[in-house]
């Protein structure tokens, strides 16, 4: 039911972490008994809470030992029909778009793998399994559809050379990348200036050194995770606003069709009664 939904409405979106008081939390968790064993179930309880990003972090983990399966020549022509190149857009963009986050080039991506159980794990914690994969998908997607727009137009007018457009470009890095941008919003105070700020001082210097249409596609992703997460938070905060400002009773969505609250009937007042004979015979009017 719409209503009874909104009712009880609390975006994670605006819940928002003091690091002060998450820090002197640490510190007395540190100090209590049974140290270890609170430190296992504490890792237990973190992963269990994220099962996409556990799942992701597996499923990298098994592409690479399938590359790490077949010859290097099987394994690069494997990259490259994943990749989201123009070449490979043009042709099967769902399919590229959906297997290149999968795949990762070059050795074992131990720090992709970690990154997911830490820190990806605190972001669907924080936000819930289906709003990471939908901030996930968006800055990936987002950010290789825009890119491979301006290889596109490069390439046609002879601004970069050719061969671009059949380049290998696979790996979770646009996704996370928007993912690190709407973790932003879950800080609050000088920790969340210092991260919004340091990321795209971060990402800027990788593009203006690298140069690259993956730095690129980074800072492309960052901008993407800023802007869903500015979004988001605003119609959050507006439907809590909607939720506080009417009573509960009367609180209802567009085409919510649960019935409301039923009116008592009015108080009975006196009844008239026509035509009661009267001691003499005549008709008349009586109160009740």
């Amino acid at each position: 039911m719409a209503s009874s939904a909104l009712n009880h409405y609390r975006s994670p979106w605006t819940r928002t972490l003091d690091l002060d008081a998450g820090r002197r939390q640490l510190l007395d968790w540190w100090h209590g008994p049974d140290r270890i064993y609170r430190a296992g179930k504490a890792v237990h309880d973190h992963l269990a809470g994220a099962p996409a990003s556990c799942a992701y972090a597996f499923t990298l983990f098994v592409t690479w030992w399938t590359l790490r399966g077949i010859s290097d020549f099987a394994g690069h022509r494997l990259i490259l029909s994943a990749s989201t190149n123009l070449h490979n857009m043009r042709r099967e963009p769902v399919q590229v778009l959906v297997a290149s986050a999968f795949w990762t080039d070059g050795g074992f991506p131990w720090v992709i793998i970690l990154g997911f159980l830490t820190v990806m794990a605190f972001a669907e914690r924080w936000l819930g399994t289906l709003r990471w994969i939908m901030v996930f998908a968006c800055g990936h997607v987002g950010a290789s559809m825009i890119v491979v727009t301006g290889i596109a137009f490069a390439v046609h007018h002879d601004l970069i050379p050719l061969r671009i457009a059949v380049a290998s470009d696979v790996g979770s890095s646009y996704g996370s990348t928007a993912v690190l941008a709407a973790l932003s919003f879950h800080l609050r105070g000088t920790p969340r200036a210092v991260w919004a700020a340091g990321l795209p001082a971060w990402f800027g210097f990788a593009a203006w050194h690298g140069r690259t249409f993956t730095d690129y596609g980074h800072l492309t992703a960052l901008c993407i995770g800023f802007a869903v997460g500015a979004v988001a938070v605003a119609l959050s905060r507006r439907l809590e606003r909607i939720r506080d400002q009417r009573p509960a009773s009367t609180l209802r969505l567009p085409g919510d069709t649960t019935p409301g609250p039923i009116d008592p009937p009015p108080p009975a007042g006196p009844r008239v009664r026509e035509n009661q004979p009267s001691a003499d015979g005549r008709s008349e009017s009586t109160l009740h």
